[in-house]
């Protein structure tokens, strides 16, 4: 799995995603024992790079682990630019998204979009990867639609243009988070390079992870959507992988509202109370789902911690809250549930 030297702690990585792994969220993941977390995508448009919100995710710290930091965009001497000036920041790593299926990125070509032109996706991988003596990996998607898959032909691409990771989202642009993910073009995409693939979409479990790393022969798993309200889990699915366990193990209850305080004071830290309390909503939300699905809480009581947490105004409401939270499911336990 080393790259350049460059080695994770664990194969299971944390998905980057805009809008939720700020550094906080990273930092968090990374200590409970995820192996990488990459950064939220950053625009390779460097007119963008003094904006509140890129400064914001350019911030990286030791505690969030290896510093890799995603790129967007579709001009081949822009994102060269983007991967200097990442590299100039202290960037370990730089991954090139070419997996985002969003409306927003896609109009642009850029995204999982860039997939329907091969010869500008390697015009792209070879400036980048010619720009900077930084390790580069990709994200992409299995191909465009369901008809046109060619992910495979992709990975070839990037293998020779001295791509040196690739993850593989297993949907095409077109399916975007509909329906479940297939991972026979992962599959095909570990036997036809001989660079390390790491496997993402679905995987919720270290049961999972472990089938889908027998079916596609990756490296890795990535975790995306699974960890939002559990940031834990890639940690626990890795651990439960090395020791050969069938499940991974959730931290106990007290744990885990300690670790969702402490997400909600550093949202808070990081975003400033007016950005930080509506960030700390959808998180909340998130925990909440989390704690139904393990049978800590009942769906109707959820419901109503989650009206009554996006009514408050004040960083200081919303702990308070969540501090009731805490000492009701303590207190009852799952009798709440029942």
């Amino acid at each position: 799995m080393h790259i350049d030297g460059l080695e994770p702690s664990n194969p299971v990585f944390l998905a980057p995603m805009a809008g939720v792994t700020d550094l906080t969220v990273r930092e968090l993941a990374v200590e409970f024992g995820a192996g990488l977390a990459v950064g939220e995508m950053q625009s390779a448009d460097l007119s963008l790079a003094k904006s509140k919100k890129t400064r914001q995710r350019q911030q990286h710290t030791a505690r969030a682990g290896l510093r890799a930091v995603q790129i967007v965009g579709y001009d081949p001497a822009q994102l060269a630019a983007a991967a200097r000036y990442q590299a100039d920041l202290g960037a370990e790593i730089i991954d090139i998204n070419m997996g985002c299926p969003a409306k927003k990125v896609c109009r642009k070509a850029a995204g999982s979009a860039l997939l329907a032109d091969e010869s500008l996706v390697a015009r792209i991988l070879e400036a980048v990867v010619q720009a900077v003596n930084v390790p580069i990996t990709l994200k992409i998607r299995t191909g465009t639609d369901p008809a046109n898959r060619n992910g495979v032909r992709i990975a070839r691409i990037a293998e020779a243009s001295g791509v040196q990771r690739l993850t593989v989202h297993g949907r095409t642009r077109a399916d975007r988070f509909k329906g479940a993910a297939e991972y026979d073009t992962i599959a095909q995409i570990v036997n036809a390079v001989s660079i390390p693939v790491i496997a993402n979409g679905d995987i919720d479990s270290a049961r999972k992870a472990r089938a889908v790393l027998a079916h596609t022969g990756a490296a890795g798993v990535m975790i995306g959507r699974a960890a939002q309200g559990q940031l834990w889990l890639p940690g626990a699915i890795a651990t439960a992988l090395a020791a050969g366990h069938p499940e991974a193990k959730a931290p106990s209850l007290t744990q885990q509202l300690s670790l969702q305080q402490r997400l909600l004071s550093g949202l808070i830290e990081f975003h400033g109370e007016y950005l930080g309390l509506r960030i700390a909503r959808k998180h909340q939300a998130w925990f909440l789902e989390s704690l139904v699905r393990q049978g800590q809480l009942d769906k109707d009581l959820a419901q109503h911690f989650r009206r009554g947490f996006n009514a408050l105004g004040t960083a200081a409401e919303q702990l308070r809250d969540h501090h009731t939270l805490g000492e009701t499911l303590l207190t009852h336990g799952v009798s709440l549930a029942a």
